[in-house]
């Protein structure tokens, strides 16, 4: 693992780093990207700093340096032997108060980059209990808030699965906790609108853009009636599910595994489509 802080590359990546009073760790004040490298390149990292910046703007950040975190990640790849990896990008408040006001903020820049083992093959999911809040103040957007996930994928965890499914306060589909859900019916790709508070997942938009799937939003009960669901995010691409709660699926039912073919041809073609 290599660590880049605030324009610094560090000597002992795990040693400390950031001040104790600093916004992203206090309170969760921050944002961040996750990015696969495959074979030392990162894949889709303008997307990547695109949605950074947007992040950033929803939660009141200044926007970051486009050129300053080109340079982070070049530092942490630089002489790193990395056929599968993932760098992350983090974007905080900075120093500032004990409390939720920040305080002429100095943002925070972390850059890491670390081997990431591939996921397998197909995984279980388990809808919960708790609902995103689609008309929240943080949704859609990228930020370290990340306890209510915790809570979920550790539920998950204790019924043998790999992700948990949330619902909104419409009932509807949102999304996993890392992670966008698509999902066939009636023979179509489906997966829920950006309206419903999930995540604007990079690899969801490109394979909306690469598989023509429709964003609709429908019951969480929605994947019960499903013939195949499929999770997809940066670092497990295109994932089959086999069981939704007490559903079950062919992992991967056919369109699943079209939508798997086109993602390694298109992701080979363009590393930053």
């Amino acid at each position: 693992m290599r660590a880049w802080v605030n324009g610094e590359l560090l000597s002992d990546p795990t040693g400390p780093a950031i001040a104790v009073s600093d916004h992203g760790l206090t309170v969760g004040d921050g944002v961040f990207e996750a990015i696969k490298v495959v074979d030392g390149v990162p894949f889709a990292l303008t997307r990547h700093l695109t949605r950074l910046r947007r992040s950033a703007a929803g939660l009141g950040l200044p926007e970051p340096d486009e050129a300053v975190v080109r340079r982070g990640v070049e530092a942490v790849l630089a002489d790193q032997d990395l056929p599968l990896g993932r760098i992350r990008i983090t974007w905080t408040g900075g120093p500032s108060p004990l409390g939720s006001g920040r305080e002429s903020p100095t943002p925070t820049l972390v850059v890491v980059a670390a081997p990431m083992a591939a996921y397998p093959s197909t995984t279980a999911i388990v809808t919960v209990p708790w609902p995103r809040n689609e008309q929240g103040a943080l949704a859609g957007l990228k930020t370290t808030s990340y306890g209510e996930n915790v809570v979920a994928l550790a539920r998950a965890e204790e019924q043998g699965a790999g992700e948990a499914v949330f619902g909104n306060l419409a009932g509807n589909l949102c999304e996993g906790t890392g992670s966008n859900v698509f999902y066939v019916l009636d023979g179509e790709l489906r997966t829920p609108t950006l309206a419903s508070g999930c995540l604007a997942g990079v690899t969801r938009a490109l394979l909306v853009d690469w598989c023509g799937a429709r964003e609709v939003d429908e019951p969480l009960d929605v994947l019960a009636g499903a013939s195949e669901v499929f999770l997809a995010s940066t670092t497990r691409d295109v994932q089959p599910v086999h069981r939704c709660d007490e559903h079950t699926y062919p992992a991967p039912g056919p369109v699943t595994a079209e939508a798997m073919e086109t993602w390694a041809r298109r992701e080979a073609e363009d590393p930053d489509p």
